[in-house]
C-alpha cells in the first residue's frame, strides 16, 4: 500500500492499493460485511457505462463540484460501442455496462474472449441478461473485423492478472491498441501488473481508466484514473488498517492525479 499515491482535484489523499491488499479488501466486503459480488459488479459496470458516455459526449469527471447539466444530449453514435469482456468480476462489469448502455439506446456489440458457456456465477449472471435483450455477444478478434467502435470497453482482465495476455485475450487487447476508437479500461488496463506496473506482455493501450473502490499501486499518472465508487463502506477498510477518508462527498467518480 501507499497511503499517499493519488489525490483528488481537489485535494484529498487517496491510498494505492497492491493487487494482493485489493483481494483482501474484496473478501472482507463480501465475507465479513455482507456486500454482494453482484451488487458490487452492477456499481462497477453501471460506472463504467457512465463513463463511456462521458467519453461519447466529450465530458470529463473531476473537479470539486458536479458538473453542470447538460440541457442537450449529444447524439448518440452510428458506431457501436464495443465491449471486450473475460470472466469473473472485470468481465461481469462489463457485461454490465453493456446493459446500462444498451439501456440507453447506445448501439453495443459484445466481444467475450472466451466461449458464453464457460462463464459463471455473477458474470453468468450478466451475459443472460445481455442475451435475454438479444444484444450481440460473440467470441474472438474475428467478431470485430467489420466493426468501427465509437468507443471500446476493456474488460478483459482486472487486477488478477498473472504473467501476460495469452491466446484470446492477448489477441483481443492487441487489436484495441490498433483501432483508432478511443479505449476506457475498467479498472486497470488489461495485461497491466495492478502492482507493480509491469508490462509482461501485450498490454491494453487505454485512453481512460475507470478503477474501482481504491487505485492500485500499478497504475501510471498517465491517463489519470478515475475513481469509481462501488458501495463498499468504510468499515471494511478499517478492518484492514487502510487510511481512509471517502473522497466521494455526493459523487459516484472522482478524477485522481498522483501526489
Amino acid at each position: 500500500m501507499i497511503p499517499d499515491a493519488f489525490r483528488t482535484v481537489d485535494g484529498r489523499t487517496v491510498p494505492a492499493v497492491t493487487a494482493a491488499e485489493m483481494r483482501d479488501v474484496d473478501h472482507v466486503a463480501v465475507e465479513t460485511i455482507g456486500v454482494g459480488v453482484l451488487q458490487m459488479m452492477e456499481h462497477a459496470g453501471r460506472g463504467l457505462a457512465l463513463e463511456a458516455l462521458s467519453l461519447l459526449d466529450g465530458d470529463s469527471v473531476g473537479g470539486s463540484g458536479p458538473r453542470a447539466p447538460r440541457h442537450t444530449a449529444a447524439p448518440i453514435p452510428d458506431e457501436p460501442v464495443v465491449v471486450l469482456a473475460g470472466a469473473g468480476g472485470n468481465g461481469g462489469g462489463g457485461l454490465c455496462a453493456a446493459r446500462h448502455l444498451a439501456n440507453r439506446g447506445v448501439p453495443v456489440r459484445v466481444v467475450l474472449d472466451r466461449d458464453p458457456g464457460a462463464l459463471d456465477g455473477p458474470a453468468a449472471t450478466h451475459l443472460s441478461i445481455l442475451e435475454s435483450m438479444q444484444i450481440d455477444v460473440e467470441r474472438g478478434p474475428d467478431a470485430t473485423a467489420t466493426v468501427a467502435p465509437s468507443v471500446i470497453l476493456d474488460a478483459l482482465v482486472g487486477y488478477g492478472v498473472d504473467g501476460a495476455l495469452r491466446g484470446t485475450s492477448a489477441a483481443l487487447a492487441g487489436l484495441a491498441n490498433e483501432t483508432s476508437a478511443p479505449t476506457l479500461s475498467l479498472d486497470v488496463p488489461s495485461g497491466l501488473d495492478a502492482t507493480t506496473g509491469d508490462r509482461p506482455g501485450t498490454v491494453v493501450d487505454a485512453d481512460a481508466v475507470l478503477t474501482l473502490a481504491l487505485p492500485k499501486t500499478g497504475l501510471d499518472a498517465d491517463p489519470a484514473p478515475v475513481l469509481a465508487d462501488i458501495g463498499l463502506p468504510a468499515a471494511v477498510y478499517e478492518a484492514l488498517d487502510i487510511p481512509y477518508e471517502s473522497p466521494f462527498d455526493r459523487r459516484f467518480r472522482v478524477r485522481l492525479v498522483r501526489s
